[in-house]
């Protein structure tokens, strides 16, 4: 019997914990989907490109929502049971409550177990993946997106027109490069080669053209056979680098590292990467307790606690990491000291239900 009490109620757990996961990974890929579309919709990308790149954000998303939907899975099953007395039944049947906490310890160990490796290898593996795909799409499409006749304006600052195109080779080119609002040029070519060259740069071979260079009130004009044109592609490149980095590829940046601030940021990393899993083990502890603190009151207030809970580690941990930037405690402690407070209090909460 309390086999079977112990499968519905992870049953109960793991529906709802994935449901969370779906619900909290939906909200935070919304900025990334809408940075994503605004510059890639320029470039022609299809549907099909656009769930494929977001297929390569998941790993980095959820070595953050998988400790959210671990502390609010427990809270919306355990209040749900709560209200329909359920706890109580088993509480009188002669289960403690540690024993009624049971089912969330092992979704917090299979969650723990995930963590540790989208942290410390798909969440990198896939971000370096993204990278990669992106850079494939941005060169492919970028010369799919130049339309002969029309002016393009896809790339920041610039506007190329071209006459004609046969695959990736452009005739007749205009390009105006306003860059450099100091120094705007104006390039001609007879054709040009689009290519990507590394590090989220387009590279254009161009051949038998002309440029003119504003500088001041004068104009420089210059003839050329062949000239290597340059566009870089940083907007479309993912923002946060150190999430590419593998484990052992951040121990090395931190001896290379050539500042304390530098050093300290990839120490930070590190801990993260660590911190993160350890707080699905922390939350086993804390959940069960919180569920049953909103009673009968419903769900909303489980999930108000849950999300309150969350956002005060969030923000006590940012401002620790930033006091930790600026070397005024030390990184470990910067790290370490928001999931060591949640321990303290998931132990206190958990006995004091314990011995009810």
């Amino acid at each position: 019997m309390v086999k079977i009490i112990y499968r519905s109620v992870l049953k109960e757990l793991l529906v709802m914990f994935l449901l969370i996961i779906a619900f909290l990974n939906s909200i935070l890929m919304m900025e990334k989907i809408l940075k994503l579309t605004r510059h890639l919709s320029g470039l022609g990308a299809s549907a099909c490109d656009m769930a494929q790149l977001i297929l390569y954000l998941q790993p980095s998303l959820l070595a953050l929502t998988i400790p959210m939907a671990i502390l609010l899975a427990p809270i919306v099953v355990y209040g749900r049971m709560t209200m329909d007395n359920e706890i109580i039944v088993l509480r009188a049947s002669g289960m403690s409550f540690r024993q009624i906490s049971y089912p969330v310890m092992v979704m917090a160990l299979l969650g723990f177990l995930f963590s540790i490796a989208f942290s410390f290898y798909l969440g990198p593996k896939s971000s370096l993946k993204l990278r990669d795909e992106l850079a494939k799409m941005v060169t492919v499409r970028a010369a799919l997106a130049v339309e002969a006749g029309t002016f393009n304006t896809t790339l920041k600052d610039m506007v190329i027109l071209v006459r004609g195109k046969s695959g990736d080779v452009l005739e007749d080119i205009f390009i105006y490069d306003n860059r450099s609002s100091e120094e705007p040029k104006v390039l001609m070519a007879r054709e040009g080669r689009l290519s990507l060259a590394d590090d989220f740069t387009l590279s254009l071979s161009l051949t038998d053209g002309y440029i003119n260079i504003l500088k001041g009130t004068n104009i420089i004009e210059l003839f050329f056979d062949r000239y290597q044109f340059t566009m870089t592609l940083s907007p479309y490149a993912p923002a946060l680098k150190k999430m590419e980095l593998m484990p052992s590829e951040l121990v090395s940046r931190i001896n290379e590292a050539k500042g304390e601030k530098e050093r300290i940021s990839f120490y930070l990393e590190l801990h993260r990467r660590l911190a993160l899993p350890v707080i699905c083990l922390i939350l086993m502890l804390l959940a069960p307790p919180l569920s049953l603190m909103s009673g009968k009151s419903g769900k909303l207030l489980g999930l108000t606690i849950g999300l309150t809970v969350f956002a005060g580690y969030y923000v006590l941990q940012i401002y620790l990491e930033s006091l930790a930037l600026q070397s005024r405690i030390p990184h470990y402690v910067g790290a370490w000291a928001t999931p060591l407070l949640l321990t303290v209090i998931g132990l206190v909460l958990y006995r004091r239900e314990s011995v009810r």
